[in-house]
């Protein structure tokens, strides 16, 4: 997950976005109601989606937004990615449908909850397969230059 955050959104590690991958353990493995779920090949880690209770933090997101999600019945997908020379052949999708299960059969969820920087490539039209728009965060820049944020809600 850290070579996500240099090699392809090339700001590196930011502890307030990203302390999560330093715990993965307590994070995702420990917490009854969240799930870090990876596809390997030949023994390497090549793609990854984990939930989380909870939606957006204010900040660096809008409070309205913060707002909307209830930590306690929102699923928040996170770390939805698949490396460059793998990507095109339904890791992704394989892996948000399987977490999208996995929330659905989870007591208390009502929401789920992404957002994503569409500058990686085939994001932006991936999530839009997928889920519809809440906030178009390009306009407001939320998260400063080169980074450009799009939160979509997933129907349950």
């Amino acid at each position: 997950m850290l070579d996500t955050f240099y090699q392809e959104f090339g700001y590196g590690y930011v502890p307030q976005w990203h302390r999560d991958i330093v715990n993965i353990t307590g994070t995702y493995l420990d917490h009854p109601r969240h799930l870090l779920l990876v596809a390997v090949h030949q023994g390497e880690v090549v793609a990854t989606t984990g939930v989380r209770s909870g939606g957006p933090a204010h900040p660096p997101h809008p409070l309205w937004l913060a707002e909307r999600y209830s930590p306690d019945t929102t699923a928040q997908l996170v770390r939805v990615y698949v490396r460059p020379e793998h990507r095109r052949r339904g890791l992704a999708r394989t892996l948000v449908d399987a977490a999208c299960d996995v929330i659905a059969d989870t007591p208390g969820y009502d929401r789920v909850y992404v957002h994503t920087n569409v500058n990686v490539d085939g994001a932006e039209a991936f999530w839009r397969s997928l889920a519809k728009e809440v906030f178009d965060a390009r306009i407001t820049g939320e998260h400063g230059p080169g980074v450009a944020t799009v939160h979509f809600e997933i129907p349950m």
